[in-house]
Order: C-alpha cells, then structure tokens, then sequence
C-alpha cells in the first residue's frame, strides 16, 4: 500500500489523482486529520495527526511506502515529522519520500533549518528514504494575479532574482512516479522547473496575456511585508514571506538550473506562460 499525508492538501490531492490515473487506486491511503473531508478523494481514508502519534501508528498498519509532505506549521514541522518517521519505522514501512525544500543543505532560507532536521532523521532511521527537495510552487506567485490586476501591478521585493519554479501538478507527477517506481531508494533529487524567472518576467507575461501594462514593482522589505498585511496576511507570515523575497533577489535562493524535474518526468516542466494563462483562466 501506498500512503500519503495530508492527502487533503493541495499537492496531496494532485499526488492521489496521478496514482488514480496510473491504476493504483486501490492501493491509496489518504492520511489527514479530518476523515470527513477526505471523502470526495475517492480512495481508503484514514485518520492521521502529526501531533497524535496514536493515530499514525494506526494508520500506517500495512502500509510498504509512505509519502511524507512536509507539514505547513512552520515551527512545529521537524516534531512533527520525527512523530511519523517512528511510526513508520515501528509499523514496518519499507521506504518514505519526503517533500524536503530545494537546496535544503545550503540554503539561506529560514524554512530550510526544519527540512535538514527531517533529511538527517530519515538517514539514520534505517529505512529506505527518498528526498524530493522541491522548488517553489509557480503558485505562490500566480494565484495572487487577481491582485495584480485589481492594483495594476505585480509587487515583490525580489529585485532580479531568478526563481525555478513549477507548479504544484508537476512536483505531484514526480512524486507519483517515485512512489510506484525501483531505483529511487537513498536518493535525494534536486527538483526544480526548466524555466527560470524574475518577477518582471511574471508582470510582462501577464501584460502580454491581458493586454494591459502592468508592471513589476519592487518594494524595501517592509513596505512589501505592509502590502500583504493589509492584503489580510498575519504580520509572522507577511514578514516571512518578504523576507524570502529578499531572499531571493540576494541570495538566489530559489534558482537551480540542472532541470532534475524535466529528467524526472521525461517531459518539460508547466512555463510560466502555461501557469499565467492557468491562473487568468480560474479568476
């Protein structure tokens, strides 16, 4: 059997549709805190709490391979993740993948210091383990375009740093295909899209594709984490996400250029301008 948390998440959904397609349905555990809303992922649902360790000792019963995407309580997330790695190794689990951040040994980004915690966890665990340090998701920028519209310009603090990214179905396929293929065991990927982008970048492919002018417009840190405090953002998760803005334009945190994603799949990851016209398409 084939295991994923939080299987309700937007990656873990994109992971079971692929799974579906590739005939293996009837292999799928969806693990989510929530039972009851599980029920529209067409698969076996189990009750699993990264802070109830009762609960995933139970629900990894029979399982051979676990998908471990990162929890998003930043803070909390390494606790989290050693909850379910002894779970799984005391239930008998042969490997666990792991959702792990791009360049997560060297980078500068503050999210990083967690996913090295669990990469060292999963090494001396004496499972199999698979680490797929993935990009940014393309959607982190894209599903703020309504914004963008709505004030005439795309706004950041990422000068012209570059950022790999690719969307949320293309780290899902990935992960799909490393959960029901050989040959991944002890590996860790370096996962990253094929293309390679600046925020003006983004602001030019919406201009092109609306007909407008809408601009990039780089802001100090403070006054970007101010926008997205009054955009309804808590002042911790503002302040975080312009501070990795910065990050950006600094430190090149984001970019990679070794197209592991590409290989992976066997195919281009989603360009910016498929994304643009996804995100356009769905306001």
């Amino acid at each position: 059997m084939i295991a994923i948390t939080g299987a309700t998440g937007q990656l873990g959904r994109h992971v079971i549709e692929w799974l579906v397609q590739a005939g293996k349905q009837q292999e799928i555990v969806a693990l989510v805190r929530s039972p009851e809303k599980a029920a529209s992922l067409g698969v076996d649902v189990r009750e699993a709490d990264y802070d109830r360790p009762d609960t995933l000792t139970r629900a990894l019963a029979g399982v051979d391979v676990l998908l471990l995407i990162s929890s998003n309580e930043i803070g909390q997330r390494a606790a989290q993740h050693r909850n379910v790695i002894a779970a799984a190794k005391a239930q008998g689990v042969r490997r666990i993948v792991y959702t792990s951040l791009l360049h997560a040994d060297r980078s500068v980004l503050n999210l990083a210091e967690e996913h090295r915690d669990t990469e060292a966890v999963l090494r001396t665990s004496g499972l199999s383990y698979t680490i797929l340090r993935n990009g940014w998701y393309t959607e982190n920028y894209t599903d703020s375009l309504g914004s963008a519209l709505e004030h005439g310009a795309v706004v950041g603090s990422a000068g012209n740093g570059r950022i790999s990214s690719a969307m949320r179905k293309d780290y899902a396929e990935a992960a799909a295909k490393v959960l029901t293929h050989d040959g991944f065991d002890n590996k860790t990927l370096e996962l990253a899209g094929d293309e390679s982008w600046t925020l003006s970048d983004l602001a030019a492919e919406v201009s092109r594709q609306t007909g407008r002018d809408i601009p990039y417009r780089d802001l100090p840190e403070a006054d970007y984490a101010a926008v997205l405090e009054q955009a309804g953002l808590p002042k911790p998760v503002a302040d975080m996400i312009a501070h990795w803005d910065v990050q950006v334009a600094h430190d090149n945190a984001l970019f990679d250029d070794q197209h592991g994603l590409s290989k992976l799949l066997g195919h281009p990851s989603t360009s910016l301008a498929d994304a643009v016209k996804a995100a356009l398409a769905h306001r």
